[in-house]
């Protein structure tokens, strides 16, 4: 189920933060309360390879994503303690050491589920044993969604497990929401903060290209 152009679901999940304190974070309240765009990134497992040097990424660009008034909440199907004990661990082990922004510790899989970001290829139910088994890892795929301020997605994409994010692109993509919000232009391919954009009709569209197409 595609997400953009809805509301993001409104779910209490748990989270922890790098001073060890786990707590309940709904992230269409942190869009719509603090009137701040967000940036929800789910990686698939703790103590991984990938998925720490996204988490590191995300926290090195986090000023760049302050300046445009947006949250950064990272997301895994890892429980708290996990989360901490890798919170915990510095570089030179694989860990997330420095990392400030919340982390999602969705262990029951409710908003994992809700989204439909699980690994999980096949389910089986054996009538005879009453056991369902799943094949896959059940944990998610590198999904990642943008809220506007009243919690609507504008974006959501999802990478398999080998593939990094480019954070680049999401505060390319920050920025192009906040172009259309301010001047009612929207943006043509390949825009960045400073191009020209156009307006959404026939003329618009033909002066952009006469001006940026070869």
């Amino acid at each position: 189920m595609a997400f953009v152009g809805k509301k993001f679901p409104d779910l209490n999940v748990d989270a922890m933060n790098d001073m060890g304190d786990t707590f309940k974070l709904n992230v269409l309240e942190e869009a719509v309360n603090n009137k701040k765009k967000v940036v929800l990134f789910w990686y698939p497992k703790d103590f991984t390879f990938v998925c720490p040097t996204e988490l590191h990424a995300f926290q090195a660009a986090i000023a760049e994503f302050e300046k445009r008034n947006t949250i950064i909440i990272g997301a895994s199907c890892d429980t708290p303690e996990v989360h901490f004990a890798w919170l915990s661990t510095d570089k030179d082990n694989g860990g997330i050491e420095g990392v400030t922004y919340p982390i999602l510790a969705d262990s029951n899989r409710n908003l994992a589920s809700t989204l439909g970001i699980l690994d999980i290829t096949n389910e089986t139910f054996n009538e005879e044993t009453g056991i369902v088994t799943v094949e896959g890892d059940n944990v998610t795929y590198r999904a990642t969604y943008i809220l506007d301020e009243d919690g609507i997605v504008q974006h959501e994409s999802i990478n398999n497990m080998p593939l990094g994010r480019n954070v680049n692109e999401y505060l390319r993509l920050i920025d192009a929401l906040t172009h259309v919000q301010e001047k009612g232009e929207v943006c043509p391919a390949n825009w960045e903060d400073g191009k020209d954009a156009m307006s959404a009709n026939r003329t618009g569209v033909a002066e952009y290209l006469t001006a940026n197409v070869n």
